[in-house]
């Protein structure tokens, strides 16, 4: 009876834990999936903007937008350190750091105690530092070369997207950069984290210290324009009123100057994305890497090989498969494989790849029979608890050995069915979104099936319409039970889906097809009219604003009423003066779930 009992428990425990395991893993399949289908959204704005210079009334001025900063924003390059000083004061209500020039190992360690306690670097000190870091990073290469036999070891980082608490993890873990401790920090320090700006002030003070010993590849969002949709210009705006503008421009031109790749020992290549079948480093080595300063400059004014090139090194990802696709799931890079692996190893004597640029739940994931290493050092990345961070140590003999952790401030309360249950909620919450945004087109997908008009459809039917219209992969039938009622007859009332959401603000002269459009291309819209908002004063003129709506529609085919925005548009210009603040528009235009409300 005791065995029995024992069989019987232990049989409940490894179903559970199955269970458990498998919510687990469809809730990071649906952020994965919604994180590169907006990331595919992304890169097709260039194309629009392609789009935009060749139906734009003055393609002149459009041009100017994508090639560079307005002069009055351009942070001079000759623009010494005791001119930042003559230019903007430091109060003496300041408390937090105060840098001189060159910093220390002391200015550092300053550093990292104010981020700790919430400070902020007073604006005089970010502009100077940013100054100082594009001063030694012009001098750079491309691809930089190391070798171990300087040091022990050398610590390689993966993407920490503003996650302050990891990287102060890694150097509690790890040590603090020096000459006897290097660090490859491979891209991605900002955007989605709500300290992307902290990270970039450590790395960059410990880059100045020991520009030998520290180093930094370009990821694919350390790109203004990336940064405008993904959170990080909003942080400085946000953090430096008076000055963000300074910065984010000072910020635009350091990023076009980050080293593109790095090489140890001649045998590990390390770079953010991945590699193609016409990777060439010894054209990445020579191309003028500060020209690309982002990637509407590789699709607008750069339409060349060099495109593809630079593409293909920030947003590539490898996959078991020979061969070379497009990165379709992205909307840019490649789909590698191990032959490409292998060919592009034999052609320079490789030994190893390691990349970034994934999410993966325990920080890092080897393919390619051991040949590529992601590493990924953003725990927590898509909610507290979802997955660790990971770092490597490479020795002199080149052997990879990976160090694993978790930044916990709320998890280590929760049990592991709270954990998950807290992921699977956050990921279906965005799930929900992604599915009300388009409502219309889901709508219509249901009703081909509905030859009755019952408003009831089968499962099988019912996912199969909400694939052909979202394209996510996901497994729809499993998650049937979380996003729509079936009722006894083993049919799913399709518009249930839509039940729990809404718009958020109402604005009532919007007709519901313009709102559900507005709310779809929410993100797209806002980077758009930020572009064109060359003062970043947060107006567009409603001459500019409704051509850009007519363009924007017309190049992704929406049919959309002319006469209905030019009512809203002029139904949101408060005071009459021809202009609107096109955030404050924008904002009324986002989804809100009726039961989270509710409950506030």
């Amino acid at each position: 009876t005791v065995i029995r009992a024992a069989i019987l428990i232990q049989k409940w425990y490894r179903f559970t834990m199955a269970r458990l395991e498998m919510r687990r893993r469809y809730s990071l399949s649906i952020f994965q999936s919604i994180e590169y289908a907006d990331e595919q959204d992304q890169l097709q704005l260039s194309n629009f903007f392609t789009f935009m210079l060749d139906h734009c009334t003055h393609p002149d001025s459009v041009s100017q937008i994508f090639t560079s900063p307005s002069a009055a924003q351009v942070v001079d390059e000759g623009l010494c350190l005791k001119e930042f000083e003559k230019k903007i004061d430091v109060p003496d209500s300041y408390y937090g750091p105060r840098l001189s020039f060159p910093l220390t190992v002391e200015d550092a360690n300053a550093l990292l105690h104010a981020f700790r306690n919430e400070q902020l670097l007073h604006a005089r000190y970010v502009l100077q530092l940013l100054s100082e870091t594009r001063r030694v990073l012009k001098e750079m290469p491309n691809i930089t070369h190391l070798s171990t036999s300087y040091s022990k070891e050398i610590t390689v980082c993966g993407d920490l997207h503003g996650n302050l608490d990891d990287l102060l993890l890694i150097f509690y873990k790890n040590g603090l950069p020096s000459e006897q401790n290097r660090y490859v920090f491979n891209g991605d320090f900002v955007d989605r984290g709500k300290n992307s700006m902290e990270i970039l002030i450590i790395l960059f003070a410990f880059l100045l210290i020991y520009p030998n010993d520290l180093h930094l590849n370009r990821g694919n969002h350390e790109d203004y324009i990336m940064n405008l949709r993904y959170g990080f210009t909003k942080e400085v705006s946000k953090k430096y009123k008076d000055h963000w503008k300074q910065i984010v421009c000072l910020l635009r031109d350091v990023f076009s100057w980050l080293p593109l790749a790095t090489i140890i020992d001649s045998k590990v290549l390390i770079l953010h994305g991945g590699i193609s079948d016409t990777t060439d480093l010894d054209f990445l080595n020579a191309l003028e890497r500060n020209k690309v300063r982002d990637h509407i400059h590789v699709r607008v004014i750069l339409f060349s090989f060099i495109n593809f090139a630079i593409l293909d090194i920030l947003w590539s990802d490898p996959r078991s498969q020979n061969g070379c696709t497009p990165n379709k799931c992205r909307g840019g890079g490649c789909y590698f494989g191990p032959d490409v692996t292998a060919k592009l190893f034999e052609r320079y004597n490789l030994k190893m790849l390691i990349r970034s640029h994934e999410f993966k739940p325990e920080g890092y994931e080897i393919s390619h029979d051991g040949k590529v290493i992601t590493i990924f050092s953003a725990s927590n990345y898509y909610e507290e608890g979802s997955n660790r961070g990971a770092y490597i140590k490479l020795n002199p003999e080149l052997t990879p050995r990976f160090v694993q952790y978790q930044v916990s401030k709320y998890t280590r309360r929760q049990n592991l069915r709270e954990r998950v249950g807290t992921i699977e909620s956050s990921a279906l919450k965005s799930l929900r979104e992604k599915i009300y945004a388009h409502r219309s087109e889901l709508t219509s997908a249901f009703e081909q099936y509905d030859i009755n008009g019952t408003g009831r459809i089968s499962v099988n039917d019912w996912a199969a319409a909400m694939e052909s219209v979202l394209q996510l992969e996901l497994p729809w039938r499993m998650l049937r039970s979380q996003l729509a009622q079936m009722n006894p007859d083993g049919e799913v009332d399709f518009m249930s889906c839509f039940y729990d959401l809404k718009m958020g603000q109402p604005i009532k002269e919007a007709q519901p097809a313009l709102a559900e459009t507005l709310c779809r291309y929410r993100k797209d819209l806002e980077i758009i009219f930020n572009i064109i908002d060359k003062d970043h004063s947060g107006l567009i003129s409603l001459e500019e604003f409704s051509q850009t709506w007519r363009l924007f529609t017309s190049h992704l085919g929406i049919d959309v009423q002319d006469d209905s925005i030019d009512k809203l548009v002029l139904s949101i210009d408060y005071n009459k003066d021809g202009h609107i603040d096109f955030n404050e528009f924008l904002e009324a235009f986002h989804i809100v779930h009726r039961l989270e409300k509710k409950a506030t």
